[in-house]
């Protein structure tokens, strides 16, 4: 043993046993403290990576346009199968107000043909139909053969709106929970394709839609009072709509959540869904030859200063 060492030894050996033990626990907590603190920091920014690799990067416009224009076309395969096949089809779609229900239903509907794909947007019920049984004037609504039905709200507003803002009895809402699925069964024994979607919006983003609305005055007119009364009911709305889950969303006629917060997503997200759930198949394309124009024979075209011609301001 060397000097060095013995003298280090004998150092310990006449430090009281209190103080021995305190001087090595001190460093190591301080190390244990240093080695937890870089370990934390390595974790938040770990778990700060994976937050931003988990945040979706903006769709670009030409990508979303691209993808739209490729299923608008799988869409209008689907109509004429339809319409061929004489199926009849109804879609629902809900959620909360700016999720985004009508602008998916817009890319839908605008590259059909309007004769065999129609929107249904019904207002308040009129004192007859308060009178009537509750799904009637739905009904009224529902396809014949080779049709296509677009509800932009529908027979849920009971479950929803009445329920929140008392436009129902308690009664008439629970007979609402209780004949659901047995009508929408109905439907579906009747050869009815029945398709419910959910658009589901953040508080945060349905915020933000609201304020470009007050602000944008093509858009104004989208924001009724009511939606500004639902907005103070929120909560109110979520029970609400999980009590409609919990009664309406079975084996036959499930709900399908659509995550709304980004509306691009939602769209392209909704239509490439609805293609999976409609069955069809692409038909034979027929070659259309025009036939030739008449000739002006014996006709004369008068002249454009005899008619009222709308001015060429552009």
């Amino acid at each position: 043993m060397t000097s060095k060492r013995k003298a280090t030894e004998k150092s310990a050996d006449n430090k009281p046993l209190g103080q021995i033990a305190t001087i090595p626990m001190a460093k190591s907590v301080k190390a244990t403290k240093k080695t937890v603190k870089k370990q934390d920091d390595t974790h938040n920014k770990s778990t700060q990576k994976k937050k931003h690799s988990k945040t979706k990067k903006s769709l670009k416009k030409s990508v979303y346009q691209s993808e739209l224009e490729r299923l608008q076309l799988e869409l209008v395969k689907m109509q004429e199968w339809v319409k061929y096949a004489g199926l009849k089809v109804v879609v629902i779609f809900e959620g909360r107000d700016a999720a985004g229900k009508g602008g998916v239903i817009k890319r839908i509907s605008e590259c059909l043909n309007p004769r065999g794909c129609r929107i249904v947007a019904l207002g308040k019920p009129t004192d007859r139909e308060k009178t009537q049984w509750y799904f009637q004037r739905y009904v009224n609504q529902l396809p014949a053969a080779g049709e296509i039905v677009l509800f932009d709200r529908s027979w849920y507003n009971r479950a929803g709106v009445e329920r929140v803002m008392g436009f129902c009895t308690h009664n008439e809402y629970t007979e609402f929970m209780r004949t659901c699925p047995e009508f929408e069964h109905m439907l579906q024994r009747s050869g009815i394709i029945l398709v419910k979607y959910w658009f589901s919006v953040s508080d945060k983003e349905q915020e933000k839609r609201f304020q470009d609305r007050i602000k944008d005055p093509a858009k104004r007119w989208k924001l009724s009072p009511m939606d500004l009364e639902a907005r103070a009911c929120w909560v109110e709305y979520s029970k609400a709509k999980d009590d409609m889950f919990a009664m309406t969303d079975t084996t036959s006629s499930p709900w399908y959540v659509v995550d709304a917060d980004d509306k691009k997503r939602a769209r392209l997200n909704c239509i490439s869904h609805l293609l999976t759930l409609i069955p069809y198949e692409e038909l034979p394309y027929e070659p259309i030859m025009l036939p030739k124009r008449q000739g002006a024979i014996h006709y004369q075209r008068p002249p454009k200063e005899t008619q009222r011609m709308v001015p060429n301001k552009y």
